[in-house]
């Protein structure tokens, strides 16, 4: 089963759309985990108990654990391989947005799908389809593909016109392609702007979105759902990480969540 299968699968199982994203910063864990002799891994397994039922992805940034270094990471494929156990159904998703060249993209492949196990990541396109291409390469796993951000800054570049059109427009359409050989690719693209969602969808087809909080970043949800939904009433994992992870009570939290997306899915999707 590729990645895309598998998320296609767990949403069917658990009517849901939405992916935690495990931003575990250690600053901000709550005291009783950062006194455990390993605090991301056990807040990590308290938030995945009290959200799994709910969610069809889990997506740590690897900054969080990278922070801490060999313990940060040690504690990240403690993350991973409880959720192998535990919960294999759910996708993982490393949040590292990578990419480079030989030898470098080698050992990226190696540590985030060998190693830490996850079945995607994040990846930044700028160096051009040589190099991703390894880790399209890899069908077994999940390329997901920067295109569309909200960050400050990020229309010096994704706004330029290319043929009158702008390049994130291009590089969608692009990566939906030619890059897309394998069916593994994904796309992120910003939820602030929800009409550039319809735009990105005509653009990608079936292809998935990973859709950046919500919540925290400014975007519309209803919008977001009935715009950027592929046909299906799938192709969104919306993310959501500190106000879940955060929250007095991540269950309740991830519910809501869960079921205010669904008023907005199509009714066979969400039966």
């Amino acid at each position: 089963m590729n990645p895309i299968e598998k998320y296609n699968t767990r949403v069917d199982q658990s009517h849901s759309l939405v992916c935690v994203g495990l931003d575990s910063d250690i600053k901000y864990i709550p005291r009783q985990f950062r006194d455990d002799p390993f605090p991301q891994f056990a807040f990590n397994r308290w938030v995945i108990e009290e959200t799994h039922h709910y969610v069809s992805a889990f997506k740590p940034n690897i900054a969080f654990y990278e922070a801490r270094g060999d313990r940060g990471l040690a504690e990240l494929k403690m993350t991973i391989d409880y959720l192998q156990e535990r919960h294999p159904q759910i996708l993982t998703i490393c949040d590292a947005k990578r990419a480079d060249i030989g030898t470098i993209n080698a050992a990226y492949i190696e540590s985030i799908f060998d190693w830490l196990g996850f079945d995607a990541v994040t990846l930044q396109p700028y160096l051009g389809r040589q190099a991703i291409q390894p880790f399209l390469d890899r069908a077994d796993k999940g390329a997901i593909i920067i295109c569309r951000t909200s960050a400050p800054g990020t229309n010096d570049l994704q706004d330029i016109k290319v043929e009158g059109r702008p390049l994130w427009q291009c590089l969608a359409q692009q990566i939906c392609g030619e890059w897309n050989v394998n069916q593994n690719c994904m796309l992120v693209i910003a939820s602030t702007i929800p009409s550039e969602l319809q735009d990105a969808r005509q653009l990608a087809g079936l292809v998935p979105f990973l859709i950046p909080s919500v919540g925290t970043q400014g975007g519309t949800l209803k919008k977001v759902v009935e715009w950027g939904s592929s046909p299906d009433g799938k192709g969104l994992i919306i993310n959501s990480a500190r106000s879940v992870i955060f929250s007095d009570n991540p269950n309740g939290a991830v519910k809501r969540l869960r079921d205010e997306i669904n008023q907005y899915r199509p009714k066979s999707s969400e039966s």
